[in-house]
C-alpha cells in the first residue's frame, strides 16, 4: 500500500523531484517566526517544476554562491533589483514583516525629554523577481549579499530626533523562494514626553513609530506579531543593560495613519519602564529628612545667644541647594508640579517658618533684657542723685563740706521702712544738731518717698522676666504646631506618591 501511494504521488507531480523544505532560522529569528509565515498568498511550493530544474546553465553542477548570483544576474552593475518595488504587478502590495526587540536602554534624559534605546530590527519581505531551485545548486537555499544590491523598504521612525550613530548592517539574506531578510541594529535618540509627577517613583511610556516615508499603505503594508507576552519575553531575554530603569513590557499596535497626502501603514511600539528609585531616595529624599530633624533638634539650643539663629539659617541654605539640584533634573515643561518639588517646597516653608519663630522669640527676650538693663541704670542714677542731694543739703545747712553718713544709711535700708524711721535714725546719729538738720532731713525724706512710689509703680506695671516667659510659651506652642503640621504634610505627600495614578 505504501509503495502504491508513493507511485501515485510521483505520477501526480510529473516525476519531478521534491525540493528541500524551509530550514529553521537561527534561534532568535525562529522565535519571532513561530507564529507562522505571514505571506499567506505567496507560500513557497514544496516541489520544483521541470522548468526550474532545467533553467540554469549549470543545472546540477553549480555548487557555489556565485553560481546562484550569476543565475539571478545579481551584480553591482545591474540595477534591476534596486530601482523599484520588487513586484511583477504594481497593484500588488509588498507585505513587510517587522519585528523589534530592545537590546538595551542607554539613557533617559528627563530635562531634554529624550529616550535613547539600542534596538534590533528584523524585517522580511518578498522579492518576486528572485527564485531558484536549491536542487540545481547542490542544495543552496540562502545567499547573503550586500544590502546595496537589493531594494529595501524606506523605514523611518517618527520620534527620532538625531541621526542613527550605529553602523547599518552591510548584508541581507535572500532565500530560494524570494524572501529577503534584513537584520539591523539601531541606536535611536527619540523624543518622549516624560511624566514626572511621581518622580522618582514614576513609570514612563515611550513610543517608537515605524512607517514608510515614500510609500502608501497600498504599496507597503507593515505587519507584526502583536502578542504582548511574546514581545515582552523576547525583550527580556535580549536585554543587556537598563541604565537606571526596569523594563516592564513592550506592546505593539498596527494602524493606518493619514499623512496629509495619503494613508500609510504604521507600527507603534510602546516601551513601558519603571525608574529605580533607590538612589534618589538615598541621595535626595533622606538628606532633606535629615535636615528637617536637625531643624527640629535646634529647639533645644538656647535662645539667649545667636547660635540658634545661625544654625537654622545654615540648614535652610542646605535645603535650597537640594532644590537647585532638583531643578537640573526635572523638565521645565511638565504639565503638573512634581510631588518631589511640592515635598521640597513644603519642607523649605516649614523650616523658614521655624526660622521666623526663632527671630520673634529672640526679639522678645532681647526686649526683656533691655528693660532690665534700663531698670538697673535708673536705680543707679537714683542712688547717685540721693547722695548728691543729701550732701548738698548738709552743705547749705552748716556752711561747710561735711561727710554725709546718714543719707547712705537711708539709701541702703529696705523700701518697706517708713520715712519716720529714717528720720529717727538720723536724729539718733547726732542729737546735738537735731534742730538744725530736721528741715534738711524732711526734704530728703520727701524725695525718697517719691522715688519709692516710682519704683512700686514700675513693679506693678511689669515684673522682671515677663517677656522671657512669654517667649518660652511661644516656643512650646510652636514646637507642638511644627511637629503636627510636618507630620500631616509628610503623610499626605507619601500617600499621593503611592496612590496617584500613572499618567
Amino acid at each position: 500500500m505504501m509503495l502504491a501511494g508513493f507511485l501515485f504521488l510521483l505520477l501526480l507531480t510529473g516525476g519531478s523531484p521534491i525540493c528541500f523544505p524551509d530550514q529553521a532560522e537561527p534561534c532568535n529569528v525562529q522565535q519571532i517566526e513561530e507564529s507562522g509565515d505571514t505571506h499567506n498568498n505567496t507560500k513557497a511550493q514544496g516541489n520544483c517544476s521541470n522548468k526550474e530544474l532545467d533553467s540554469g546553465e549549470n543545472s546540477g553542477k553549480g555548487c557555489g554562491y556565485q553560481d546562484v548570483l550569476n543565475y539571478l544576474k545579481l551584480t553591482k552593475n545591474n540595477d534591476r533589483y534596486t530601482m523599484t518595488r520588487p513586484v511583477k504587478n504594481f497593484t500588488t502590495s509588498t507585505q513587510v514583516h517587522l519585528q523589534m526587540a530592545i537590546y538595551g536602554i542607554l539613557d533617559v534624559r528627563e530635562i531634554d525629554q529624550t529616550f535613547v534605546p539600542y534596538v534590533w530590527i528584523y524585517m522580511k519581505w518578498r522579492n518576486e523577481h528572485i527564485r531558484w531551485c536549491p536542487l540545481n545548486y547542490c542544495g543552496i537555499e540562502q545567499v547573503v549579499v550586500p544590502t546595496e544590491l537589493l531594494w529595501k523598504p524606506d523605514l523611518t521612525i517618527e520620534e527620532m530626533t538625531e541621526k542613527d550613530k550605529a553602523p547599518p548592517s552591510p548584508y541581507l539574506t535572500i532565500d530560494w523562494k524570494g524572501d529577503v531578510t534584513l537584520r539591523n541594529d539601531l541606536m535611536i535618540v527619540s523624543s518622549c514626553k516624560m511624566q514626572v509627577y511621581k518622580f522618582p517613583f514614576d513609570i514612563q511610556s515611550c513610543n517608537l513609530s515605524f512607517k514608510s516615508a515614500a510609500y502608501s499603505d497600498d504599496e507597503i503594508m507593515f505587519e507584526t506579531i502583536e502578542d504582548v507576552f511574546k514581545n515582552t519575553e523576547w525583550t527580556h531575554q535580549l536585554m543587556r543593560t537598563q541604565y537606571e530603569w526596569l523594563f516592564i513590557s513592550l506592546t505593539v499596535n498596527n494602524k493606518t495613519v493619514n499623512d496629509l497626502i495619503y494613508n500609510k501603514s504604521m507600527i507603534v511600539y510602546t516601551i513601558k519602564m519603571r525608574r529605580r528609585s533607590v538612589l534618589y531616595i538615598a541621595n535626595f529624599l533622606v538628606p532633606i529628612m535629615f535636615f528637617f530633624c536637625l531643624d527640629l533638634a535646634s529647639f533645644l539650643i538656647s535662645d539667649s545667644g545667636g547660635e540658634k539663629l545661625g544654625f537654622k539659617v545654615t540648614v535652610l541654605l542646605a535645603v535650597t541647594v537640594m532644590q537647585l539640584l532638583l531643578n537640573e533634573i526635572l523638565p521645565s515643561s511638565s504639565d503638573r508640579v512634581p510631588l518631589i518639588a511640592v515635598y521640597c517646597i513644603g519642607m523649605f516653608s516649614l523650616m523658614m517658618l521655624s526660622l521666623l519663630e526663632t527671630i520673634v522669640v529672640m526679639h522678645l527676650m532681647e526686649k526683656d533684657s533691655a528693660s532690665q538693663d534700663n531698670e538697673a541704670d535708673r536705680d543707679q542714677s537714683l542712688s547717685e542723685d540721693c547722695n548728691k542731694k543729701g550732701k548738698v543739703s548738709l552743705q547749705n545747712h552748716d556752711g561747710e563740706m561735711k561727710k554725709w553718713t546718714h543719707c547712705a544709711c537711708v539709701c541702703d535700708v529696705s523700701a518697706d521702712e517708713p520715712p519716720s524711721e529714717l528720720l529717727s535714725l538720723a536724729r539718733e546719729g547726732n542729737s546735738s544738731q537735731l534742730t538744725d538738720e530736721s528741715n534738711a532731713l524732711e526734704k530728703v525724706s520727701d524725695e525718697l518717698r517719691e522715688v519709692l512710689l516710682l519704683l512700686n509703680s514700675r513693679k506693678e506695671d511689669g515684673k522682671p522676666g515677663y517677656w522671657t516667659r512669654v517667649a518660652k510659651t511661644i516656643n512650646k506652642v510652636f514646637f507642638i504646631f511644627y511637629v503636627t503640621v510636618t507630620s500631616l504634610f509628610l503623610i499626605v505627600i507619601f500617600i499621593k506618591w503611592n496612590h496617584a495614578p500613572d499618567e
